[in-house]
């Protein structure tokens, strides 16, 4: 009696585990399309290498002004190995990761407490909108002379470019939200502050991730800039230099692991609101365009 028990209970125990690693057809739909979307990712990929290797190769345009892929792998490989490219990668990704973590952490904060006074958001969202029009670049002078060529110079630009775009995303994400729930919770005699932590920031979420998608390209963006006028190190610093010295492997080595980072960056935030937002409707279909 105890050896069928057990057998019972090995037999159960393999059905749930044989069901549990079954993938269900909406799943096994999307990881199949998800790998024909890759295949065809590197096929285009390797076309353009092939063709780009073969045309150097025959001469039909001059290597000296075009590269070549071969050339480019090898000067990656002597990068590495030199430990260049590794410096200024993370020179790179941590100006980047803690300017648009400060500037889209302040500017979030400061859209929601807009929330509380209407006429403090009508003063200053002229100027708030008038700076938004300004290109983030060219404050990258200003900004260096005050505080160096250092990387805190680098970390204040990208947070200055992210700051106004999240302080933005925030606050009009206050003003789409259903007015009948802020009454509801009125009618029912919560404070303006339960109101804000249980009606407003939640609601607010959406538009505030969906800002981090756009402030990790921008922080990216004026880190890199902020290389090219002034720097030591990081990805920008590099494609400068090596640009002066028409180094043109060098200069697509920078150039092919800057869209790596920004890549690789995409995917964390993406990840992130997969966490924040496990009941986003648009999850699966943003998790498919950052692979």
């Amino acid at each position: 009696m105890s050896n069928t028990t057990g057998e019972m209970k090995l037999n159960s125990v393999g059905a749930v585990a044989k069901k549990r690693g079954k993938l269900k057809p909406q799943q096994a739909a999307a990881l199949k399309q998800w790998i024909f979307t890759m295949l065809w990712r590197l096929a285009i990929v390797g076309g353009i290498m092939a063709l780009w290797e073969i045309i150097v190769m025959l001469e039909l345009v001059n290597p000296f002004l075009l590269g070549s892929p071969s050339a480019i792998i090898d000067m990656a490989g002597a990068m590495l190995q030199s430990g260049q490219l590794l410096t200024d990668a993370y020179a790179t990704v941590k100006a980047t990761v803690i300017g648009f973590a400060v500037g889209s952490a302040i500017g979030s904060l400061l859209g929601l407490l807009l929330w509380f006074s209407k006429t403090v958001s009508r003063i200053i969202d002229p100027f708030v909108v008038a700076l938004n029009g300004v290109p983030k670049i060219a404050l990258a002078p200003m900004i260096i002379i005050w505080f160096g060529s250092g990387i805190f110079s680098k970390i204040v630009l990208a947070s200055v470019a992210t700051l106004i775009v999240a302080l933005l995303s925030a606050y009009q994400a206050t003003h789409q939200i259903d007015a009948s729930q802020v009454n509801l919770m009125k009618s029912f005699g919560a404070s303006k502050l339960q109101i804000f932590s249980k009606i407003i920031v939640p609601a607010s979420l959406p538009w505030i991730i969906s800002a981090f998608r756009i402030n990790i390209g921008l922080a990216l963006v004026s880190v890199v800039g902020g290389e090219f006028i002034s720097s030591d190190k990081g990805l920008g610093h590099m494609i400068f230099v090596e640009g002066n010295l028409f180094n043109l492997p060098a200069v697509w080595v920078g150039v092919f692991t800057l869209m790596l980072v920004a890549a690789l960056l995409y995917a964390c935030v993406s990840f992130i609101e997969g966490r924040l937002l496990p009941w986003n409707d648009n999850k699966q279909a943003h998790k498919s365009a950052s692979v």
